[in-house]
């Protein structure tokens, strides 16, 4: 199957098939949102099928809730699972800190909510992900639509005084509408092309009236696994400070023992 991806996909499904030989039977688990999260979810599905994982997923999206239920993994709520395990999720941008930039896929409030309800977030992605400084992906900020625009005026404000390169604010939409999220609010993307102090930044943002969160996650995650399109694949702990990779071998099983 790997044979037939783009050097991308392969990224991210060697990221996904290593994050999940974290998931222990019984766990708790958020389920993130997007692309590699998918992968994610689809592997641990198998992992239910052919090895009996006995899990429960919080999903933080309807589209991973979904995708779940369909693979066969047990799925509720946050309220009903109380602490969790581990969240897996992907990133749209990560740095040296495993500092992120999340919710390209409009996801970042329940994204954030569940990560911050688990003993350990880790983030898969591919290489391509990871940047010096923050800020080259847009920044989400997901706002109410009541009174939006003006939202966006006090964000444009505030831009002025951040350590930031650009302050173009755009509304994203879904076709000629306004995109909607889960939860019936509206995305703000922020292009900003560089963030000197994330952590400023993210605490002046949500002091704004009419913001519900933003997509800046800062000291919440606490490993990447990082996949490469020949099939390598990195796994970073930033608490222990350790770095262990694994390399690509012929046939189905991609991963050699991964060595520290």
């Amino acid at each position: 199957m790997t044979g037939e991806m783009s050097p991308i996909e392969q990224a991210k499904f060697v990221a996904a098939n290593r994050a999940a030989e974290l998931v222990q039977d019984g766990m708790r688990v958020g389920l993130g949102t997007g692309s590699t999260a998918a992968w994610l979810v689809r592997r641990l599905g198998e992992r239910v099928s052919k090895e009996g994982l006995k899990i429960r997923g919080v999903p933080t999206s309807t589209a991973t809730a979904q995708l779940a239920r369909e693979v066969g993994i047990e799925v509720v709520s946050l309220d009903q699972a109380g602490w969790l395990d581990l969240t897996i999720d992907g990133a749209d941008e990560f740095d040296g800190e495993l500092n992120l930039i999340k919710g390209g896929g409009a996801a970042l409030l329940q994204e954030k909510i569940v990560a911050t309800a688990s003993d350990q977030m880790v983030v898969i992605a591919d290489a391509g992900k990871e940047v010096e400084t923050l800020g080259a992906f847009p920044l989400p900020v997901e706002v109410i639509p009541f009174g939006w625009q003006t939202t966006k005026l006090l964000i444009e404000e505030a831009l002025d005084t951040m350590d930031v390169l650009g302050n173009s604010v755009t509304l994203r939409m879904n076709s000629e509408a306004p995109k909607v999220t889960d939860e019936g609010n509206h995305i703000l993307d922020l292009h900003l092309k560089r963030i000197g102090n994330a952590r400023q930044l993210a605490l002046v943002l949500n002091q704004i009236p009419g913001v519900v969160e933003n997509g800046l996650f800062i000291d919440i995650c606490d490993k990447v696994v990082i996949g490469h399109g020949d099939g390598r694949v990195e796994l970073r702990n930033l608490n222990e400070g350790t770095v262990e990779v694994g390399e690509p071998r012929s046939g189905d099983n991609l991963f050699s023992d991964l060595a520290g």
